[in-house]
């Protein structure tokens, strides 16, 4: 049986996810050449952090030195950009009449990649902290969080299920050997392999009421 239900946060919950993807653009704008085979990882990797991400970029893709320094700025400028637009994202079709209906009859978790700070600021602005057993982001990875929520709840892996909307997301509730669901985007992650795919949080209930037959 179905006992807790972990949620990634930014098109999962919320339509958040292309804002996300439009600040990466933003910030790299100053690389041109640059941005469109970054804006792929990205898309790729949605549910990682996003100073992952900045690593990555110069890393790999500009080939150059990557410092804390940069990040942080990078960080700085990435958080002016999404902040007050993911507070005004709508939520993503039923995930607030879910979370309301549900929080009693399960164990509701947040996981997401977004600095854990920056989270609990956004879901107060939200009103849906209530709803929730625990609320957690970066630098904590999805599978670290899954793994500490089972164990701080004693719960088996087959009681769990996580819902995300990325190939990470996937390869972390593989490796925590939790179900995962994939919230279905209209754009960005067509690519992701998953038996359970949903449009929307419509659809969750009866996901679960099947996994729980």
């Amino acid at each position: 049986m179905i006992k807790a239900i972990i949620f990634d946060f930014d098109g999962v919950l919320i339509e958040s996810a292309s804002i996300k993807t439009e600040a990466f653009r933003e910030v790299f704008s100053r690389w041109p050449d640059k941005v469109d085979e970054f804006a792929t990882y990205h898309i790729k990797n949605m549910g990682i952090s996003r100073f992952v991400k900045f690593r990555y970029f110069y890393e790999n893709i500009l080939n150059e030195p990557y410092s804390e320094a940069i990040g942080a700025e990078m960080g700085r400028q990435f958080s002016d950009i999404v902040a007050n637009k993911v507070k005004q994202a709508p939520f993503v079709s039923g995930a607030k009449d879910f979370v309301e209906m549900n929080f009693e009859k399960y164990f509701l978790f947040i996981a997401s990649g977004t600095p854990e700070a920056e989270l609990l600021d956004i879901i107060l602005s939200k009103k849906i902290n209530k709803y929730f057993r625990g609320i957690y982001g970066a630098p904590a990875s999805k599978f670290e969080i899954i793994m500490k929520i089972l164990e701080a709840y004693h719960l088996q892996r087959q009681e769990a299920v996580f819902v995300g909307d990325a190939e990470s997301d996937q390869i972390a509730a593989n490796a925590a050997g939790v179900c995962f669901v994939l919230r279905q985007s209209p754009a960005e992650n067509t690519y992701v392999e998953s038996i359970i795919r949903i449009p929307d949080i419509t659809h969750l209930t009866k996901v679960i009421g099947d996994l729980n037959t």
